[in-house]
């Protein structure tokens, strides 16, 4: 399951909007899978790791806002079946990533 942190969906503001259109592609690590767009601004989401996309969750199309409201649950945007799970691996840990942004 992909989605975006809690730290990206607060820097983004309130979200109005997500798109993806890739629904069954193969894609590679950090390809472009989607967009997400906030009052602030509009951003692209990229991939972890390579996969085919496999679902969007199609509760974003009516309630964007459950990106803000729950990013690690309900808010999740699409499911991939991994191609090659060691990538990973490449990803910071949940420690790691808050001692990046500073939290």
């Amino acid at each position: 399951t992909v989605g975006i942190t809690d730290y990206a969906q607060n820097e983004l503001g309130d979200i109005v909007y997500v798109d993806v259109e890739t629904d069954g592609e193969v894609l590679a690590q950090e390809d472009v899978f989607g967009s997400i767009e906030a009052v602030k601004t509009v951003s692209d989401l990229f991939l972890p790791a390579s996969g085919t996309v496999t679902e969007f969750n199609a509760a974003l199309d009516s309630a964007p806002e459950l990106v803000n409201k729950d990013p690690y649950g309900e808010g999740w945007i699409i499911k991939v079946s991994l191609s090659k799970p060691e990538e990973l691996d490449t990803l910071l840990s949940p420690a790691q990533y808050r001692e990046m942004i500073g939290a």
